[in-house]
């Protein structure tokens, strides 16, 4: 994967002025672009995240992507289409973020299918209702805005405003996910009880979503200090928290936490400890479904090596008329 382009240098080999305009315009809160001098460290870092990010993205859309011969109403049916393709949208914007960074999608793509990068482990755990969908709406998509829109304000810029559009399509599917459960919860009682069960699986693999607590994040500190991101794992953990309690009682359902209370002098909930082991078994490749969601990906990569087969032939047929006729 590349790493470095023209004008690029490690920080230990780096001009002093480009290190110093570069620490300069981070302090200053302005944007990296993707012409500026950055350390191989930053290059290195973002594209981990931004990678891992858009890896995501794509392989989010399988869950949800399951119940769409299943939906219970064309309404329904269109709904959860648009939303699986804005997820494939946004693993697009993403890569092509990347990809300003240097690195190679199709060796991005390799490096997943490897097991060289990772995605999100949210995404390695079955949907078994279409409760799963609207949960996933509310606590996953919910999870994301929290953690994504401060990263509209990331040091990157392309990181930054892909984020903008991604931001306001969470947002939407978040809401969707919430009027779904909803309109369940004023159903029948097997229709209530369905979305309990769905709140009471996705509750922790939701809460572990924000990574690692922060004792045990390798990479937070440098993140936040590149200004990469805005915030802690452990913060955006509890602004989800915070977010969600008054939201389930609203919608009449429990969180499946005994140690969830509103705390009167931190200003904040107390929460229970999510199984750190456990999101360490499944980033390792031992969820419930990691297997099957990475056979899918491979399956599909496969199944399209014929579209990019003749995408790029196209191009370089495009290329060759255009070099013609600026020669004619």
């Amino acid at each position: 994967m590349t790493v470095r382009q023209a004008g690029t240098s490690s920080a230990d080999d780096a001009p002093p002025e480009l290190q110093e305009r570069f620490d300069d315009t981070i302090a200053r809160d302005q944007r990296i672009e993707p012409r500026d001098w950055m350390p191989d460290g930053y290059r290195k870092t973002l594209i981990r995240q931004v990678a891992q990010h858009a890896h995501s993205e794509i392989i989010g859309m399988q869950p949800e992507g399951e119940w769409i011969t299943r939906a219970p109403s064309l309404r329904r049916k269109a709904i959860l289409f648009a939303k699986v393709q804005d997820e494939a949208g946004h693993g697009l914007y993403l890569y092509s973020a990347a990809e300003t960074l240097g690195a190679d999608r199709a060796d991005l793509t390799e490096r997943l299918l490897e097991g060289r990068q990772k995605y999100s482990s949210i995404f390695n755990y079955p949907t078994l209702s279409f409760a799963d969908v609207g949960v996933i709406g509310w606590f996953v998509d919910g999870a994301a805005i929290c953690n994504q829109v401060p990263l509209c304000r990331s040091s990157y810029g392309p990181y930054a405003r892909a984020m903008v559009r991604i931001c306001k399509e969470e947002s939407f599917h978040q809401r969707q996910g919430y009027e779904l459960l909803m309109t369940m919860m004023r159903g029948t009682d097997a229709q209530r009880e369905m979305v309990q069960d769905a709140v009471n699986r996705w509750w922790w693999p939701s809460l572990m979503m924000f990574g690692p607590p922060d004792d045990a994040s390798p990479n937070s500190a440098q993140s936040m200090a590149w200004k990469i991101k805005r915030h802690s794992n452990d913060e955006l953990r509890q602004r989800f928290v915070d977010m969600t309690v008054p939201q389930a009682e609203k919608l009449g359902v429990t969180l499946p936490d005994s140690e969830l209370r509103w705390n009167e002098e931190r200003g904040r909930h107390d929460f229970g400890t999510p199984d750190w082991a456990e999101l360490k078994r499944v980033i390792s490749g031992d969820g419930p479904c990691n297997a099957e969601r990475m056979e899918r990906r491979r399956a599909a990569h496969e199944e399209g090596a014929w579209v990019r087969e003749a995408a790029a032939a196209h191009a370089a047929k495009q290329a060759a008329r255009t070099k013609k006729g600026a020669a004619a």
